[in-house]
This record gives structure tokens, sequence and C-alpha cells, in this order.
């Protein structure tokens, strides 16, 4: 059994971010970089699959950027992948999710994967596009936002997180991708000497420009910081007087009761 993860490397969501020349991205120099938070419980099921399978799958991870997403390749193997593949794209940040699903998918297309996880969505960008897109150009059953997975003789049953507190079962048949979302699992700390085994794991580069050069269908025009609007009032009192206080500040700040 074959096994991939997909995980992608993002600023910490603490940074102060403003917008660089371009004012279609953010200035990355003095970020401080980790790995995206839904992509660590992709990890983890991706990890805690090949332990009840016995260690048998193979499992490699992969992502896609420039020089330092080497760091978190390194963080997955020493959590227990097998293998890892850097996708090397300097200008990751300015491709849309079909670019970076066509990335993927024409990698795995060759690696006849039996089953491969993703993070729900990127913390930074935010699409929750990238999975879905590259399970439909590989032609694989796929299923998002899981909480819960078990997985029998090729037979995968999920538990999705729906609207409004919601939850729902599906089953699909590998080959198969599913997106993972916050819940489904407690993420673990690599070990020292896991961090030292990783050191040996082999990590394969592969210029982006030899898999997809496939044409953006979406681009991002213009990011800003929202404008500040004017603070809210708290209220407080007897309710008796509360009402009477409300209607006065509707008249007095709003055309509703003239």
């Amino acid at each position: 059994m074959k096994l991939l993860v997909c995980i992608k490397q993002i600023p910490d969501m603490e940074s102060q971010f403003k917008p660089d020349e371009s004012g279609s991205w953010f200035e990355e120099s003095g970020l401080v970089y980790r790995m995206n938070e839904y992509d660590d419980y992709a990890v983890e099921q991706a990890v805690l699959l090949k332990e009840q399978l016995g260690g048998e799958p193979d499992l490699t991870v992969l992502s896609i950027g420039p020089d330092r997403v080497v760091e978190i390749i390194k963080k997955a193997l020493a959590i227990g992948c097998d293998r890892g593949v850097h996708i090397h794209d300097p200008a990751v940040a300015h491709k849309d999710p079909w670019q970076i699903a066509s990335l993927i998918a024409n990698f795995a297309k060759e690696q006849h994967y039996d089953l491969i996880f993703t993070g729900m969505q990127s913390q930074d960008r935010g699409s929750a596009q990238v999975g879905v897109m590259a399970a439909e150009q590989l032609g694989y059953a796929s299923a998002t936002t899981l909480v819960g997975f078990t997985y029998h003789e090729g037979l995968i049953t999920g538990l999705c997180e729906l609207e409004g507190g919601l939850k729902g079962i599906v089953k699909l048949r590998t080959p198969a991708l599913v997106t993972c979302q916050s819940g489904l699992n407690t993420p673990r700390y690599p070990a020292l000497p896991n961090i030292l085994k990783a050191k040996k794991k082999e990590i394969r580069t592969i210029p982006a420009s030899d898999l997809s050069r496939a044409a953006a269908l979406t681009a991002t025009t213009r990011i800003f910081k929202p404008e500040k609007k004017g603070s809210g009032i708290i209220l407080e009192g007897d309710t008796s007087t509360l009402a009477d206080r409300v209607i006065n500040l509707i008249r007095e700040n709003t055309t509703l009761l003239r």
C-alpha cells in the first residue's frame, strides 16, 4: 500500500503582515514559518494508518515551495513518514489552487498512491480547494473535513464535519483522497531519536516546471487590511430603560426611524 501526505509551510499567524511591493501577497522577510495546522492532522492520520497496518505501507510526504520548506518535510519524516518529496517552486505563493493541485496530481499519477491525505485548507490562503481539485484530476474518490477516520481492507469510513454542528458518515474505496480537519486526532511531537533518524531519510527535489505548467484560473489582484470601523457601544442599566435608549440611538444615528 502506498500513502502520500501533502503539507504546506505557512507563516506563523501571530506575525505582523503587510502587503509586498506587488500588492498581491505579503512581505515574507522576517516572518517565522511552520507547518500548516490542518496538515499536522493529515500527517498524524497517515502515520497512524501506517502503524495500524504494521508498518507495511510506504508513506511519502510532499511539500511545494522554496528551499525553506525542507524543514517541515524533515519534521514529517521525524514523525513517521518514510521519504520526502520537495517540489521546488520559489514562486508558489503566486500560484492559484488549480496550479498547486496540478503539481500534486501530476506527481501522484506516476506513483499510483492508494490513499492521499491533505489538510482541509491552508491557514494563509484558506481556499480549501487544493485537495478536491487534485482528487478530481486523479480521478480519485474524495471526502473533506474529516474529524473521524477508519480503514479496513480498502474501505475508508470517514466522519465529516458539516454546517450547523452536524456530522456526516461517508464510505469510499481506495484509491481516494481525504482532507483533514482539526479534531481528527492529536498530532504527536517528533522524538529526538526519530529526528536523528530523519536526517538519513531521502528527500527528493523536483523542479515544479518538470511537473506542470498549468495556467492560473484565478488571480489575486490586491491584498489589504480591512478598514477600521467605528467602535461599538455597550449599554448597561435596567432593562426597562434600555429599549428607549436603543430607539433613541437608532433615531439619532440612522435613518431607520425617521
